[in-house]
């Protein structure tokens, strides 16, 4: 498919740097001074990849894949620009580069495009599809609680994905299929429902220990458009208050809408957020005791 622009371009090397700037952490100044550096070598990890992903799918619907890490950001702009769909992108006055459009249920792009690296090498970078969000606002989500136990007790139980299915009531399986560092590639099932569907999926959560912080995503998004995850550890008085921020998008297709499944996620997350401080708080009585007793947990 060719697309016939005018003089202006729909994505160009400043939108995408500021997107980086704005939402991967990346330094403005050491961007600016190796424009020709891929991101790589410009320091953004996987994680920064991720949310790179997560934006310009939003903003321009087209997905990105990870092979752009040995791109540069001009390459990555002429990338996305060479396949975006002009109908999906709104004119944007103020322009907030991590601000979701409006998108065109039209807007479906299959395509192959070649870049050559700064070092020279041909990279062929397949740009995917992204389904269309519908026209309603993006579905987004945040609760906390507070965990009478200290912070890395409440981090260590609760970032161990195989034990999910005693932590949670809804997952009757979590099962690891990859594991690199802090990443972790895993499926999850959920106990039938009201019809014995087993609802399945894969996600994908990138864990900061040191910050206290994860990042996640739906990689096989069913019914969502896209989903992002991002639990914050925060020490309290009283404790740990753990907190789940959501942000999606259903598919038109999907049996709910955006609002809907809003209010579906609150009400669950609550529900999931007490079961799980019970779980915990109780664990951390019994350390005590144990500590108290002259034992110890190893």
């Amino acid at each position: 498919m060719t697309v016939q622009r005018a003089d202006k371009r729909l994505a160009t090397a400043e939108d995408i740097t500021s997107i980086l700037v704005r939402n991967c952490g990346l330094n403005a100044d050491s961007a600016a001074a190796a424009p020709t550096a891929s991101l790589e070598e410009l320091g953004m990890d996987s994680l920064a990849l991720l949310e790179l992903q997560a934006v310009v799918a939003d903003r321009y619907q087209v997905q990105i894949p990870e092979e752009v890490k040995h791109l540069s950001i001009a390459e990555i702009a002429e990338l996305v620009d060479r396949q975006v769909d002009p109908a999906s992108v709104p004119v944007q006055s103020t322009g907030a580069a991590d601000e979701p459009p409006d998108a065109d249920p039209a807007a479906t792009l299959d395509a192959a495009t070649t870049t050559q690296t700064a070092a020279g090498a041909a990279v062929v970078t397949t740009i995917e599809p992204v389904s269309s969000v519908g026209t309603d606002p993006p579905g987004h989500t945040e609760n906390s609680i507070v965990i009478a136990a200290p912070r890395q007790l409440v981090w260590d139980l609760t970032n161990d994905v195989t034990t999910w299915p005693t932590l949670f009531t809804e997952y009757q399986l979590a099962e690891v299929l990859e594991q690199r560092g802090n990443r972790v590639l895993f499926r999850l099932t959920m106990f039938p429902d009201e019809n014995g569907t087993a609802w399945s999926w894969v996600s994908e959560r990138t864990m900061d220990p040191t910050a206290y912080e994860v990042h996640a995503r739906r990689v096989e998004t069913g019914p969502f458009a896209y989903m992002r995850i991002y639990w914050r550890y925060d020490e309290v008085s009283a404790g740990t208050r753990m907190t789940w921020v959501q942000d999606f998008a259903m598919k038109p297709t999907a049996p709910v809408d955006n609002a809907q499944m809003t209010e579906r996620i609150n009400s669950n997350s609550r529900i999931q957020m007490n079961i799980i401080r019970d779980q915990i708080e109780a664990a951390a009585r019994e350390r005590a005791v144990d500590v108290r007793a002259g034992g110890d947990d190893e």
